[in-house]
């Protein structure tokens, strides 16, 4: 008997490693994860699925790191034939009953003025600030984009920022 509780335990142990989400009031923050960066990148981006299993709609308002000097919320989206990124000053809406999926080609976070070199296997602490729920911190996995795609299922119609200098862009 005590065999099948050490293994109930181990298995249990083992798929709340594997999880990776973490819960702050209704809000479920699924895989949070940055992509890693090439040496002497000037950005990366921040990538996560937040569902908002409340009544109300949220907005997800800010974000800090230590890696980065600056987080601002982005969208990618198409001008015509161009793709274009821009600085989200109102948040990122969570309406309440939905799910919003950060990832490349659409919403996200991006990290500006990089501090280090962010290596795929590393974690880094994070902390999200959400307009009512408040904030919380959580941990962001390195993945490089191949997985970040793989995983998301995403045409990955992110422009590979790590060549680009966006001190310009437009807000």
């Amino acid at each position: 008997m005590k065999k099948i509780m050490m293994a109930s335990a181990l298995t249990l142990l083992a798929s709340a490693a594997f999880a990776h989400d973490y819960k702050l009031g209704d809000l479920v923050i699924d895989h949070p994860v940055a992509r890693a960066t090439p040496v002497n990148a000037p950005v990366s981006a921040g990538y996560m699925t937040i569902t908002n299993n409340g009544t109300e709609d949220d907005t997800l308002i800010g974000a800090s790191v230590d890696f980065a000097g600056t987080v601002e919320l982005h969208e990618m989206a198409m001008d015509g034939d161009v793709m274009k990124m821009r600085e989200l000053g109102g948040g990122i809406a969570i309406p309440a009953g939905e799910s919003v999926t950060l990832m490349p080609g659409g919403l996200h976070l991006m990290f500006m003025e990089m501090k280090q070199q962010v290596t795929e296997g590393e974690a880094f602490a994070a902390t999200l600030e959400f307009a009512n729920a408040g904030t919380i911190e959580v941990t962001l996995e390195v993945e490089s984009l191949t997985t970040i795609r793989e995983r998301m299922g995403s045409e990955g119609k992110d422009m590979d920022h790590s060549g680009h200098d966006h001190s310009g862009h437009n807000h």
